[in-house]
């Protein structure tokens, strides 16, 4: 089996398993602390399969937007997971992309997810579509300065040779230029998959809600694409932040089968640590007032703008 299609296997069969788990863990977090039981870890497992066996209910009014809407939200989410590598350990034949098709193929499907929330007509889609437009106008700024930073000093604007180069820098948190870009990106993350303070995924207030507004008119196998979708995206931005700032692979000293599970066994630990602290910061912070996005984006730009700055100060 040559290295591309393994990759392919091991890309899109570990994101699209372990990506509802993060959303369980999240949950259980903020039940936790609660002290409430809460739902089952694997209760997004579920919840898609009941879903996928459920027919959907579309509106009259809507188009071909509507109904082609969830494919496309998936598939430009699972393309984005192949160019964020869960591992460096499998190094593909063929170019896997850089930071700025990343960034470009999830606001394609950021836009037509738009675009189906205008379709029929709703108006709670209509509101919550202008929210995302403003939300993501806001932080796109952050993420390609942030990602531009790390490209800079690693010569490269692809993500695998970008997660390469980071395995040779030693604690990357160190460093004020990585710390800043850090904190910056871990804003993008709140921002991107929806989180508090940003927004509440758990929420169905009209004056509050944003992603949900959206996914309001979609049911059966459309919502499950949907839902999937969403969290295979946040299982991606975790994935970039945790690779990039967080390199394992270079204390595997071993090739092969072996190294490549032992290094997806601790990727797949620093995702559940990364769960864990989206977890504790939601139940200690509140959803913001929607008025007060913007200064967090504006925090969000300085952090990477300091940080693109300083990698001038240390001289590249």
């Amino acid at each position: 089996m040559s290295d591309t299609i393994l990759f392919f296997i091991v890309q899109t069969g570990f994101v699209i398993l372990a990506a509802p788990l993060v959303n369980g863990i999240i949950k259980k977090i903020k039940a936790l602390t609660q002290k409430r039981t809460g739902a089952p870890l694997l209760q997004m497992y579920y919840d898609l399969f009941k879903l996928f066996k459920k027919t959907s209910v579309v509106s009259d009014v809507s188009s071909w937007i509507f109904r082609v809407t969830p494919y496309i939200v998936l598939a430009t989410a699972l393309a984005a997971a192949l160019i964020v590598p869960v591992t460096t350990q499998i190094k593909p034949a063929w170019n896997n992309g850089d930071v700025i098709l990343l960034v470009y193929v999830l606001a394609l499907g950021r836009f037509f997810m738009m675009l189906a929330a205008l379709d029929t007509g709703s108006t709670f889609g209509g509101m919550g579509a202008s929210r995302e437009a403003m939300i993501s106008a806001l932080i796109e700024p952050s993420i390609l300065v942030s990602l531009i930073t790390v490209a800079l000093i690693a010569k490269s604007t692809a993500v695998y040779a970008m997660m390469t180069f980071m395995q040779t820098v030693h604690s990357p948190l160190i460093h004020p230029v990585y710390l800043l870009i850090f904190f910056a990106l871990v804003i993008v993350i709140m921002a991107e998959t929806a989180r508090i303070p940003v927004d509440d995924p758990a929420t169905h207030l009209e004056l509050t809600m944003v992603h949900e507004a959206m996914l309001l008119e979609y049911s059966g196998r459309s919502l499950a694409l949907m839902e999937l979708g969403a969290a295979i995206k946040q299982l991606v931005f975790i994935t970039l932040l945790v690779n990039l700032f967080l390199p394992h692979d270079q204390l595997i000293g071993s090739s092969g089968v072996t190294a490549i599970a032992i290094s997806l066994l601790l990727y797949l630990a620093k995702v559940v640590m990364a769960a864990v602290l989206i977890g504790i910061v939601e139940v200690n912070t509140v959803k913001l007032r929607l008025f007060s996005i913007p200064n967090l984006a504006a925090l969000s730009f300085i952090l990477s703008f300091i940080g693109f700055l300083q990698f001038f100060v240390f001289g590249g």
